[in-house]
Parts: C-alpha cells; sequence; structure tokens
C-alpha cells in the first residue's frame, strides 16, 4: 500500500491522479445536476477539417482543429479529458512503478518520470482516440434527433436553475432520455423540476432557448 500511495502522489503519475481527481468531482457534481455534461465545449467551433495558423483564428478554433487532428472530436471534451487521465494514470503508474523498483527513491526518478510522462500521454491520446469512435456516432445521432425533432416539446429543468447563461433539462425521448442544454429567455430563470418548452434551437452554441410551459400554452402564471 505504501508503494502504491507514494507511486500515485509522485512524479509524474501524481499529474493525473490529479486531473483524476477532478474529473471525478466533475462527474459527480454533472450526475447532481449542478454542472452541464459538456461545459467545456460551450465555446468550442465546428471545425471544417483544416487546421491553419492564421492569427484571425481564435484559441477555441485552434483547440478545436487540435482535436480534429488527434481524432478526439466528436465527443464532449469534458469525457476526452477524463479518458486521456484515466488510461495515461493506468499507464503512468505501472512504468513508474517499474522505475521505482529498478531506480529506488533517487533524484533520477525525477529525469526518468519526464519521458514517462511524455509516453504516457502519447499513448493515452491513442488509446482514447479509439475508444471514442464507437460513441461518436451515438452522439452525432442524438445531435440530429435533438435539433430536428423536439421543438415544441416539454422537457424538465435537471439542473440547479436555468437562466440566460447556463442550464441543463431533461427530455423524456421514449427511452433513456436525453440531456439538453437549455437557456431561459426574457430574463426569466427555473429552478430544478420545473416544465420548460424547448422553442429555439441555436446551432452555434448547441442550446435550446426555453420558456415555461404555463407561457406557452398561454395559461396565466399562478
Amino acid at each position: 500500500m505504501n508503494e502504491f500511495l507514494l507511486t500515485i502522489f509522485s512524479f509524474p503519475t501524481v499529474i493525473y491522479t490529479a486531473v483524476l481527481g477532478v474529473a471525478v468531482l466533475y462527474w459527480l457534481c454533472a450526475a447532481f445536476g449542478l454542472l452541464e455534461l459538456d461545459i467545456l465545449d460551450a465555446h468550442l467551433p465546428d471545425v471544417d477539417g483544416q487546421l491553419h495558423a492564421h492569427a484571425e483564428h481564435s484559441f477555441a478554433e485552434t483547440f478545436a482543429g487540435i482535436l480534429l487532428r488527434l481524432g478526439l472530436n466528436g465527443v464532449p471534451v469534458t469525457i476526452v479529458i477524463s479518458l486521456i487521465a484515466l488510461v495515461g494514470w493506468f499507464i503512468s503508474y505501472y512504468l513508474s512503478y517499474f522505475e521505482l523498483v529498478l531506480l529506488g527513491y533517487g533524484w533520477v526518478r525525477f529525469v526518468v518520470g519526464v519521458p514517462i510522462l511524455i509516453f504516457s500521454l502519447y499513448l493515452a491520446v491513442l488509446v482514447t482516440a479509439q475508444l471514442i469512435k464507437p460513441i461518436r456516432k451515438f452522439f452525432a445521432r442524438t445531435e440530429q434527433f435533438v435539433e430536428k425533432k423536439i421543438l415544441g416539446q416539454t422537457a424538465i429543468v435537471r439542473s440547479s436553475k436555468v437562466d440566460k447563461t447556463t442550464g441543463e433539462a431533461n427530455f423524456d425521448d421514449g427511452g433513456a432520455g436525453l440531456i439538453v442544454k437549455v437557456r431561459a429567455l426574457g430574463g426569466q430563470q427555473f429552478m430544478r423540476g420545473d416544465r420548460v418548452v424547448l422553442l429555439e434551437y441555436i446551432a452555434e452554441t448547441h442550446v435550446y432557448n426555453v420558456i415555461s410551459e404555463q407561457e406557452f400554452l398561454g395559461k396565466p402564471s399562478e
């Protein structure tokens, strides 16, 4: 157990350990609706497959292009980061463990840790690119379904609140259900459990503008 703790909290594995800790905390918050599932995709634009080094490109466009080049596009960035951290953690842990057995606790471990970090990150990216291939089509189909089929339908707010900048809602599609990003219109604010109607789809940000179900049906508010 001491060797295990020493390894996961030593360089370079400690970097993956920290990222995994943040990822676990994030997914717990997302499960309770405190954070959006694709919070890092909020301002990430789509790219056409070409990455150019011109000054007019924003950081988000450049980042999107890099993900495309690495085969990490088509799924939420939060999933990509979580998978890279998980795969990288396992690779780094075992390499660091064998390094500990061979070299002991001396300063040379820090020198060897640098190539271990680079190698484990490289392999983690390659493995993650393969892991997300089967689920990329699922996200593409889901987005097409959401965009074309659920305008005018009622969803239930799942996040702690919905306002003009943040919020998520559950839509019952007759199956497992869908989680969609929503934004309130007209300065309104909704709370968890409120019924809202998906009124307008904004393709640039992949969100739905919503109003209350009562307003949509023309009923007076209570």
